[in-house]
């Protein structure tokens, strides 16, 4: 996908230096390693540091053209490299099957691998505040629909004008995101939460 200066590709086709450089060091997410869903247990206290950054490197395949699979999207400004989304199917994140998140109100089968899900987004220092979430999610849904998904989700934060949300909890995206990217509310499982979802 290419637009407005703007390319994103699956991050198989991205170095790991270009995501390396996205992730940074400082902040939650070059500690996260986008790990916070994959991690059994307490992310702080049952992985290293090394142990996400090692994970993340091979969920993403990064620099394998030819891989069968990888975690997500890698977004470039001008060539920069600037922003990711993590993608794959819902069955991917352990921890979504014990949070209350995806599942209240719902009667949703959690071993369904042709369900999908959005996760994390991350943009590079330097480029925030420039809107990078809304291309990266317009390309998670046609990335997820050309690799077969029959729908995808995602864990959207409620934002209100005037209020700051920190960065860890906003990482899994605005509702306006994916509002504008064409997912719907199918639940809301607390004041400030909203599963937003696109069936294919």
């Amino acid at each position: 996908m290419t637009t407005g200066g703007i390319t994103v590709v699956p991050a198989n086709e991205a170095t790991w230096d270009d995501l390396a450089a996205i992730f940074g060091t400082a902040d939650y997410p070059g500690r996260c390693q986008c790990q916070r869903f994959k991690v059994v247990g307490w992310i702080w206290h049952n992985s290293t540091q090394e142990e996400r950054t090692a994970m993340l490197r091979g969920q993403t395949a990064c620099g394998d053209g030819d891989a069968a699979a990888t975690s997500g999207l890698v977004a470039y400004v001008d060539n920069e490299p600037a922003g990711w989304v993590a993608v794959e199917p819902r069955t991917a994140y352990p921890k979504l099957r014990t949070s209350r998140v995806p599942w209240s109100g719902r009667d949703e089968d959690k071993g369904d691998d042709g369900v999908w899900a959005v996760t994390c987004f991350v943009v590079r220092k330097g480029y925030r505040g420039r809107g990078l979430t809304y291309p990266l999610a317009r390309a998670a849904i046609d990335f997820a629909r050309e690799r077969g998904a029959v729908a995808l989700e995602g864990y959207a934060m409620i934002t209100e004008p005037g209020k700051e949300i920190t960065w860890g909890e906003l990482h899994v995206g605005a509702l306006s995101v994916y509002e504008e990217a064409g997912m719907n509310a199918v639940s809301r499982p607390s004041k400030r939460r909203v599963v937003m979802r696109i069936d294919f």
